[in-house]
């Protein structure tokens, strides 16, 4: 199959409908393995799946460079997406200093078209809303870039409300990224809406719950050292115990449609609106083909209904992340 595309936002930022979240390729979620990672980015080249996700912050560096390497004589069958923002200095993050200084933007851009071996990139988003940096200042920076032929289209990541209007009055945002699944409705109330409003485009990262919708989880402790699992409040002590039970409906659902529970989970997601582009992590193929595939299950008004009560924010227990990494989102 080939994948169907999908808009981003009002200015013709075309994506495949599915991407492919590649930070754990480099980090996070075990080992790396350098050869069946650049053959999953090939495989899903052939698939369609060719909205590719990545950041300076990954590895970091080493996500760009393995995704420069591995789409040469590529580059153009793409839509590259990378972020900046935070401090990287000699190659190592700074903690979780931040820096969307204007100099520090281009400074970022310029590192990433050099690993990402291209002259342009499709959408760059700010990575984390820095409160030093006026959010206008940072997206009139991006509308230089965009001038100068370097970047295509801007986006957000984890931008609350107040920032994601001033930035589109200064320049057009054409996607905001966040965490969003069938397990964390956080942008519902307010930051959906205000997309449709705006027309702006919904990038949602860890679709899959960082692999618990997918069904093939353990507790946290029986990850190894180095796994962000192995820390996620969620799948921790009662938390883990209350959130398979609450799960359990995906894999009802799955079994009934024939399907794998991560596809449902995805299938969920997509059947939000046009304007949804959910970036499913993997490095490996045959989980990448699971999440291709997943496109064409159409779930019906019911079972959609099914869903989101099963696992509405009062059913899941557990914060979405440890306190200090939840302090950085901008809501």
């Amino acid at each position: 199959m080939t994948l169907q595309k999908r808009k981003l936002g009002s200015q013709r930022l075309e994506v495949s409908a599915i991407g492919l979240g590649c930070m754990g390729m480099s980090q996070s979620y075990g080992p790396a393995d350098e050869t069946e990672s650049i053959a999953t980015l090939h495989r899903a080249i052939e698939l369609g799946c060719t909205f590719l996700d990545t950041a300076e912050v990954y590895g970091p560096l080493r996500n760009e460079e393995l995704l420069g390497r591995a789409l040469e004589g590529q580059r153009n069958e793409v839509t590259l997406a990378t972020k900046f923002g935070f401090v990287i200095n000699e190659g190592k993050q700074q903690g979780r200093d931040l820096d969307s200084s204007p100099a520090n933007i281009r400074r970022a851009v310029e590192g990433s078209l050099k690993r990402l071996r291209t002259d342009h990139i499709d959408l760059i988003y700010q990575h984390r809303v820095d409160p030093a940096v006026p959010m206008e200042d940072v997206a009139g920076t991006v509308s230089e870039l965009v001038q100068e032929g370097k970047v295509r289209f801007f986006g957000l990541s984890e931008a609350g409300v107040a920032n994601i209007r001033k930035a589109h009055a200064v320049y057009p945002v054409s996607a905001v990224q966040s965490e969003c699944s069938l397990w964390e409705r956080n942008l519902e109330a307010d930051i959906i809406p205000l997309l449709r409003e705006l027309g702006i485009g919904l990038v949602p990262f860890s679709p899959l719950g960082r692999g618990f919708l997918a069904g093939e989880v353990k507790r946290a402790e029986e990850y190894p050292e180095g796994d962000f699992r192995k820390n996620d409040p969620r799948y921790q002590g009662e938390n883990y115990d209350a959130n398979v039970k609450a799960a359990g409906i995906v894999k009802d659902i799955a079994a009934r449609r024939n399907a794998k529970p991560g596809q449902i989970a995805l299938a969920w997601i997509l059947g939000k609106g046009e304007d949804i582009v959910p970036i499913p992590g993997t490095k490996r193929r045959r989980y990448l083909e699971e999440n291709v595939a997943a496109a064409d299950i159409v779930l019906s008004g019911d079972e959609m209904s099914e869903l989101d009560a099963a696992l509405a924010s009062d059913r899941i227990s557990g914060a979405r992340y440890a306190p200090a990494t939840l302090a950085m989102i901008d809501r």
